[in-house]
């Protein structure tokens, strides 16, 4: 397209991308695919958005047709104002900054592309948090499962539980920030043929605490499914049915972090880690509210029974003060050790070392005693395969509670038992209508339900 043409058509592109969903409801995948009819696979799918690193016209074109995003991925290395003028001429929706660009890198494609979307992928230490961008994301995360020690036996963590890799504990960390989609951008393990039911598990990972994984097939999945091999079909369906159970439920989104323990942590800090305190929580099944420090009010704590201030020092007068009158009116508090400070990430480290684990330990063994056998709004038994996650509507006439099995085996006979005063549950899963469910006396203060079997994942709504 020659230079002087380029204003006219970036004018144009509110007009050319109307139909095209806007980024915060963008599902996004990378697609490695170039013929046009490989747009065919996304026919019953959620995904609406396309990562491409290479852009022919006729791919895009046919995008475009289907009301599907596509977005150049442009990486460190290159003049990127200019690879995001090319990319922008050949029709993409917008830009997908992925690494870790110079300052200001992002400021110039932006000016550049004159209001087409730009979305960063950068590191996690490196994530705009609070910037009002309507999508934040990173490349870095762990890949979700149960990891096995080199003589297969599962692995057990510092709760004693066993443990499970899992981007939970960063995504909302990060998402209670502030109410931009996050997606987290992690590819398959190198030299790994990945099943379906892991493929599944890891949209679970984070769907159920709010985020999106950018979805990426391994190269063998990816040349089955471009021949159509019907084993391969099969499982697309499987991770699409997955994706779409999520999706269609966008309310869940905004509903927020429900339970009676806030941990108060500054999100660009040990937030921002995986297989910290809030996963060694989350391993344990109790409901957990993240607090950025900057937002510390009254408010924030309002109906937490129990509070952990991961670090002290870092909090101002104010904000000292809130969290001594929330121990005034009854709140238990719990501080780090002295001299404790919050890590955050160093450059591609995003999970503790030997050492700092241990140090967490000291503040781990004290969050378990003070939590204890209470039930801080959810407690969930025969789930040690499987983490969780608790989220209320603003008006707490619905509660939510995510579960997600990261076994190769589904989980039988499962019990949550649950504080509040709601008379009906119905239970929800990507492969099968929705179930009701029969709720039961526990004590005078909790209730209980029993779910027969679950696959890789299910929710549980309340409501009262």
């Amino acid at each position: 397209m020659p230079a002087r043409a380029l204003p006219l058509f970036l004018s144009l592109l509110p007009l050319l991308h109307a139909a095209i969903p806007q980024p915060a409801d963008w599902v996004p995948a990378r697609w490695t695919y170039s013929d046009p009819h490989s747009l065919d696979l996304l026919q019953n799918s959620p995904v609406n958005c396309l990562l491409l690193t290479t852009y022919p016209a006729a791919l895009v074109s046919a995008a475009a047709a289907r009301n599907l995003a596509t977005l150049a991925v442009l990486t460190p290395g290159e003049d990127t104002v200019a690879a995001a003028r090319r990319a922008l001429a050949a029709n993409v929706t917008g830009i997908v900054l992925e690494g870790d660009f110079a300052e200001g890198a992002a400021a110039s494609v932006r000016e550049a592309v004159r209001g087409a979307p730009v979305i960063e992928l950068t590191a996690r230490n490196r994530m705009p948090l609070g910037s009002g961008a309507p999508v934040i994301g990173t490349y870095q995360g762990v890949w979700p499962g149960i990891p096995a020690q080199a003589d297969a036996v599962v692995k057990a963590g510092p709760t004693s539980s066993v443990w499970i890799d899992t981007n939970t504990g960063f995504i909302r960390a990060v998402r209670a920030w502030g109410g931009a989609a996050l997606w987290i951008a992690n590819r398959p393990p190198a030299h790994t043929i990945i099943t379906a039911e892991r493929y599944q598990q890891v949209i679970a990972d984070a769907e159920a605490s709010g985020g999106r994984w950018v979805l990426a097939l391994d190269s063998d999945f990816t040349a089955r499914l471009g021949t159509r091999e019907a084993r391969a079909l099969a499982d697309w369906n499987k991770i699409n049915a997955v994706l779409a159970f999520y999706e269609n439920h966008p309310e869940w989104r905004r509903m927020t972090e429900a339970g009676r323990l806030a941990l108060v942590q500054d999100p660009a800090k040990g937030g921002l880690l995986s297989g910290g305190i809030l996963d060694m929580i989350a391993v344990k099944h109790t409901p957990v509210r993240p607090v950025p420090r900057q937002h510390l009010t009254p408010d924030a704590l309002r109906g937490a029974t129990m509070a952990v201030d991961l670090d002290a020092d870092a909090l101002t007068a104010e904000q000292k003060e809130v969290l001594r009158n929330f121990a005034r009116g009854g709140g238990t508090l719990l501080t780090g050790p002295p001299g404790w400070k919050d890590q955050a990430p160093r450059g591609e480290s995003i999970t503790l070392d030997q050492k700092e684990l241990e140090r967490l330990n000291d503040i781990w063994h004290d969050v378990n005693s003070m939590v204890g056998r209470a039930n801080l709004g959810v407690r969930l038994f025969n789930v040690s395969s499987m983490l969780s996650n608790a989220i209320a509507s603003a008006d707490g006439k619905t509660e939510i509670v995510h579960l997600v099995n990261y076994s190769d085996y589904p989980v039988e006979d499962v019990t949550l038992q649950f504080l509040g005063t709601f008379q009906h549950a119905t239970l929800l899963s990507p492969d099968g209508a929705a179930k009701p469910l029969e709720i039961y006396k526990v004590d005078e203060e909790t209730r209980g339900v029993d779910i027969a079997k679950v696959a890789v994942c299910a929710t549980i709504k309340l409501e009262q």
